[in-house]
């Protein structure tokens, strides 16, 4: 379950389905009644919380896809995660000082934390598809920052372990 990967073919090109979202064009010019046309207004994510919401969301998990994180290894070596509602959380962490906060809050800042490099797209693709059950990964967990959470769902890990899809593996 933890070797680099290097055996595992890639997988094909595929969109996400969040970027989507983002990408939808947007119409230059509208009827209106009486057969004239103008200008669409846009409002823009300004004005719509729900696209600039998605839009950072698509940004913040495009930048997890390309970059490295630390994760965990537990005593029998294996990704350390946790289970929270049902759902196995593969932990990672942006960088040595968020684990370090994250030791610190659990009480284990002494303990020596044993850690690999994974790729983010390597950890959404190929690790939760391995976990059983639904699975989705933690980002800086226990930050005061903020951590952030990539669920189980279409367009951020595969359709076939998206429990939005009916996948649960």
């Amino acid at each position: 379950m933890f070797d680099s990967g290097d055996d595992i073919a890639e997988p094909s090109v595929r969109r996400s389905k969040l970027l989507d979202l983002i990408d939808c064009p947007v119409p230059e010019e509208t009827s209106v009644p009486g057969g004239e046309s103008g200008p669409v207004s846009d409002p823009g994510p300004e004005g719509d919380p729900v696209v600039a919401a998605r839009r950072e969301f698509a940004v913040l998990l495009g930048e997890f896809r390309r970059t490295a994180v630390l994760v965990p290894l537990d005593g029998a070596g294996d990704l350390w995660s946790a289970e929270q509602n049902g759902v196995r959380w593969i932990c990672a962490f942006s960088d040595e000082e968020a684990l370090a906060r994250f030791a610190r809050a659990r009480g284990e800042a002494g303990r020596e934390w044993v850690y690999r490099t994974v790729l983010g797209a390597r950890l959404l693709d190929v690790m939760v598809p391995l976990l059983p059950g639904p699975a989705g990964v933690a980002l800086d967990a226990g930050s005061e920052e903020g951590g952030v959470l990539f669920p189980p769902v279409a367009g951020i890990v595969p359709d076939c372990v998206a429990v939005d899809l009916g996948g649960t593996r």
